[in-house]
């Protein structure tokens, strides 16, 4: 469910882009962070939330008869956001995924600078899992050949997911003012003005502002990530009991 619900905001934001200004910069995304920022937005802040699982619950029971009867909410709603070290990062829960960026963020620059050598990125890859994480893959198949980034030429496209998700919190808390009762109408499966207010403060300006200017725009502050680090605290302090 989250990877579908990543792809499908990357999807939003390029279905909501000024159609008629398909082909210029006003028809095309500002930046990879602000991308990422639509997919996370949708992956965690919409689908890892108690809300959506209100509503989303009840029919994945009926669709897996059977398989999910004794499971309540809370029960499920904790099990969706368990903390854990893991090691692959699209299954990564939220605390622990930024660690996977900067791990990945690290070894590319010291690839960049050639202080490490592709032949040893195996070794390397499973000392700063070790280091960050506290678990060493078993295979590279669990470790440095899980992502299909670098093997495309991705080089540097990792801090975008960081970028996403702080772009994502400072959006939303701006979005949480303009719909104080977004919970209640995700909770009854109404996503659509979510989509709406998305497509109103970023995806129509295509190129014609920058990330920082769009968020600036629509929250009324510079970037920062104080409201990521607030949301996570206060998320986590609550399901853990902190």
């Amino acid at each position: 469910v989250s990877v579908i619900l990543h792809e499908a905001g990357h999807a939003l934001y390029e279905m909501g882009l000024p159609a008629e200004h398909y082909g210029s910069p006003l028809g095309d995304a500002i930046s990879l962070g602000m991308h990422e920022s639509q997919s996370r937005w949708w992956e965690t802040r919409i689908g890892q939330s108690l809300p959506f699982w209100k509503h989303y619950l009840p029919i994945l029971k009926e669709t897996f008869k059977g398989k999910l009867d004794s499971i309540d909410l809370t029960t499920f709603y904790k099990a969706v956001n368990k903390v854990k070290p893991s090691f692959i990062r699209v299954e990564a829960d939220e605390v622990t995924y930024p660690l996977h960026v900067i791990l990945r963020f690290e070894m590319e620059r010291a690839l960049i600078e050639g202080s490490l050598k592709v032949k040893d990125v195996p070794e390397a890859w499973n000392a700063k899992m070790q280091e960050l994480l506290g678990i060493t893959p078993a295979s590279n198949a669990e470790g440095c050949l899980q992502d299909i980034h670098w093997a495309m030429g991705g080089i540097g496209y990792f801090p975008t997911y960081t970028l996403g998700n702080i772009y994502a919190a400072q959006l939303f808390e701006t979005f949480v003012n303009k719909h104080p009762d977004w919970e209640k109408r995700v909770a009854v499966g109404d996503l659509h003005f979510i989509t709406e207010w998305l497509h109103e403060t970023v995806h129509k300006h295509g190129r014609q502002y920058t990330s920082h200017d769009i968020l600036k725009m629509a929250t009324g502050k510079e970037p920062t990530a104080a409201p990521y680090i607030n949301y996570l605290q206060n998320k986590y302090k609550d399901i853990y009991g902190l």
